[in-house]
């Protein structure tokens, strides 16, 4: 098993068709991992895929966000902490909670930010616990997860849930607004 490897020849094969992608990643180790990959294939490829992103990423720290930025790369975050931020807390500590995901840092970096629910399979499809989440910073529960500095405003909020989310989808001029047309 050779999951370096692996990434690298399917990551490979989507640049080359010009394809976007997206990997699922929590942690930052693993993000930190993704990236090798990424940026290899990017440098042997002379381009790398448009639109991709990194799904999740609660525990990304700042050098990867440097990285996924600089790659021209995006976050789609879902709301798993809403319904299960007290188990991470449980394992990695309130203070860990503070920013996870680190969502104000990504928008502060100009980062393409968008929000979900992560479909009926480990949540419900209903955002609004996940503009709560986002707007509070508590757990569906009532933990306060967030400090102050990561809670975005409603209208923020909306705008990564929409507008946000279409980005990865390159419909961001037809989608994500409420507007004439």
């Amino acid at each position: 098993q050779d999951p370096r490897g692996d990434l690298h020849e399917v990551t490979t094969m989507l640049v080359e068709a010009g394809w976007p992608l997206r990997q699922h990643a929590t942690y930052g180790d693993s993000i930190a991992l993704i990236m090798d990959v990424f940026e290899q294939v990017a440098e042997e490829q002379g381009q790398f895929a448009p639109r991709w992103a990194i799904d999740h990423a609660e525990t990304v720290r700042d050098e990867e966000l440097e990285r996924i930025k600089a790659l021209g790369g995006g976050i789609a975050i879902q709301d798993r902490m809403a319904f299960a931020g007290e188990y991470f807390v449980d394992r990695y500590g309130a203070e860990a909670a503070v920013e996870a995901p680190p969502v104000r840092k990504m928008l502060d970096m100009g980062i393409p930010v968008g929000a979900g629910t992560d479909g009926t399979r480990v949540s419900s499809y209903n955002p609004w616990p996940s503009l709560y989440w986002l707007t509070t910073g508590k757990t569906v529960g009532g933990l306060q997860l967030w400090d102050q500095e990561n809670i975005l405003t409603r209208e923020e909020a909306l705008d990564i849930f929409t507008a946000g989310s279409a980005w990865f989808s390159q419909e961001e001029d037809v989608k994500g607004t409420i507007s004439e047309g």
